[in-house]
């Protein structure tokens, strides 16, 4: 069936519960490169253990449901335009959670011009009811223009000055990363099989939007916060272009208000900015 943007803003959540353990929170961790720096050890070792708070993404993560036929999206055609995670409390390292899934809204920006889908997943500790994140992704439906939904225009993302930034950070990524990010829950073939990634016209597997937005947590939280990622309490970034596992993502911050930074993120090895518009809030 086409998409019909009334049936799918009117859908009850989509509920999912997630246990892990210890281990998934250094398995995540490793996944986005965290435990070459002493200073990270803390995040990959079970003495001491801290959950990275932007592994808020892989918790009670619904999977690739836009290509479930109930909801009448083209999913070949879709693209992860934006992400952003808000925490209100400190990720637990282990335990059960609860992340219900609402679609927020949907802009037809015309037939043959796609529409932006924004989905929004809270995740509540299973055990207590408190709310540890709310996690939003914007989709670009490239196949679903001329849908019929409200045509407004999106809110716009976060503007990154033109001025020198206050400071970088270039983290390396291993040629094996995407192998060990996956294991967190996203097996799309595309990271991992050379002949998949040939069809999708790309010469080698990339790295996961999202590893590379876990990197970019890692580094925010050296370049804001002295180190200590608990202190970071918001990410918000757009994709622009993707990673190849074994580049080197250079993290530039921009200090705005007090607790405020934008940031982009830039591939080394060929200056493209792979992520853009980035927000974050932290406490000073």
């Amino acid at each position: 069936m086409p998409l019909d943007p009334a049936y799918l803003l009117g859908l009850p959540p989509r509920v999912n519960r997630h246990a892990y353990t210890e281990r998934d929170t250094m398995l995540y961790a490793l996944g986005v490169g965290a435990g070459a720096d002493p200073g990270e050890l803390r995040y990959v070792y079970e003495e001491g253990l801290i959950a990275l708070p932007t592994m808020a993404v892989v918790l009670a993560y619904p999977g690739f449901w836009q290509k479930e036929p109930q909801y009448g999206i083209d999913w070949m055609r879709v693209l992860h335009g934006e992400q952003s995670v808000t925490l209100h409390a400190p990720l637990p390292v282990a335990g059960e959670v609860i992340g219900e899934m609402t679609i927020e809204s949907i802009v037809d920006k015309g037939r043959g011009k796609g529409a932006l889908l924004t989905s929004c997943r809270q995740v509540r500790n299973a055990s207590s009811g408190e709310l540890l994140a709310t996690v939003r992704q914007l989709s670009f439906l490239r196949g679903d223009g001329g849908c019929g939904g409200p045509s407004s225009a999106p809110s716009q993302p976060h503007p990154v000055p033109l001025s020198a930034p206050d400071a970088e950070l270039a983290l390396p990524t291993r040629p094996e990363q995407a192998l060990i990010y996956r294991l967190s829950g996203d097996y799309n073939p595309l990271h991992a099989d050379p002949k998949v990634a040939e069809e999708a016209n790309l010469p080698a597997p990339i790295l996961h939007g999202l590893c590379t937005y876990g990197i970019a947590g890692r580094a925010l939280a050296r370049l804001l916060c002295s180190g200590e990622a608990t202190r970071l309490r918001r990410i918000d970034c757009r994709f622009t272009s993707p990673v190849f596992p074994g580049e080197t993502i250079r993290v530039a911050v921009w200090r705005e208000a007090a607790g405020r930074a934008a940031f982009h993120a830039v591939s080394d090895e060929r200056g493209v900015v792979v992520l853009s518009n980035g927000y974050a809030e932290f406490e000073e």
